[in-house]
């Protein structure tokens, strides 16, 4: 039964024809929903905390400049809540985000916070604004199609020890042949030379495997996307203070009418050209 329930999540998940030259572009707002814009009061400033070493999230250009799909999602937030003249975007390590916040330092984190049980007590959530999905890769003259705990039965499946990727192959496909590795790089080499029938991994790394120069444009996806929220989270959110629950919803707002109207599949196909959906 189990089994059988993991199955039809996967089918559901499914979001992209391999054999569609288009992209897709994730949506995780219901089309029909209307949300009103709500009011936030008198905000002297809307700071965004993110951090510079997290591309293609958040980084510095060449002119050394912040850059980053968080740093123009921050701005066409602002601009949705027509706060531009108050937006700012400060970059910080890490490890200061949260105490950044906490003292008052910024309104927001936007650098992919954990949405956890934990965190929910310290912090207020947006809805998420984007999932980072498991996907399978395969050399592109093998025919390899859903349902994949089918057609993969006994195949070597590349994987890295100790991920969440491996717990989700031994657990949700029994019927495939886990090949462990230890570093990424090895086990997508071997996916390329055929050494391997396929590889599972976090799809935007795999994303930009397939479009760079080290798989030789050997492979493509296959099956997925797998969102499987039970083991990989429910996705990216923006983080506030807990005291500032009108401020995600502000952020709800924002991020629904930035889908809406195409903002959003811009600013994805300008950071993930080859889109891991």
């Amino acid at each position: 039964m189990l089994r059988a329930l993991c199955t039809l999540f996967l089918y559901l998940a499914l979001a992209a024809n391999p054999a569609i030259a288009e992209p897709v572009i994730p949506n995780l707002w219901d089309t029909r929903e209307r949300l009103s814009k709500p009011e936030i009061g008198e905000l002297p400033r809307l700071r965004f905390l993110t951090t510079i070493d997290f591309p293609p999230f958040n980084f510095l250009d060449r002119n050394g400049r912040l850059s980053g799909f968080h740093v123009d999602l921050a701005r066409a937030i602002c601009a949705e809540l027509s706060l531009e003249e108050l937006c700012q975007i400060q970059a910080l390590p890490w490890d200061e985000l949260s105490s950044a916040l906490e003292a008052g330092q910024g309104e927001a984190i936007l650098a992919g916070l954990a949405v956890t049980t934990e965190s929910r007590r310290r912090y207020a959530f947006s809805r998420p604004y984007l999932r980072l999905p498991a996907r399978f890769v395969a050399a592109k003259d093998k025919t390899v199609a859903e349902p994949l705990h089918e057609t993969l039965a006994a195949k070597r499946v590349g994987v890295r020890g100790g991920s969440v990727h491996e717990k989700i192959l031994r657990e949700l496909f029994p019927d495939l042949r886990p090949v462990i590795y230890s570093r990424s790089d090895w086990m997508l080499d071997d996916v390329r030379q055929g050494k391997t029938d396929a590889a599972f991994a976090d799809g935007m790394a795999l994303s930009f495997w397939l479009s760079g120069s080290e798989s030789q444009t050997c492979c493509r996806f296959v099956g997925g996307p797998y969102l499987l929220p039970a083991y990989l989270g429910p996705g990216m959110a923006i983080a506030t203070r807990r005291g500032m629950p009108e401020l995600a919803a502000a952020f709800d707002y924002a991020l629904h009418e930035i889908n809406a109207n195409g903002t959003f599949a811009e600013l994805y196909l300008r950071y993930f050209p080859v889109s891991f959906f």
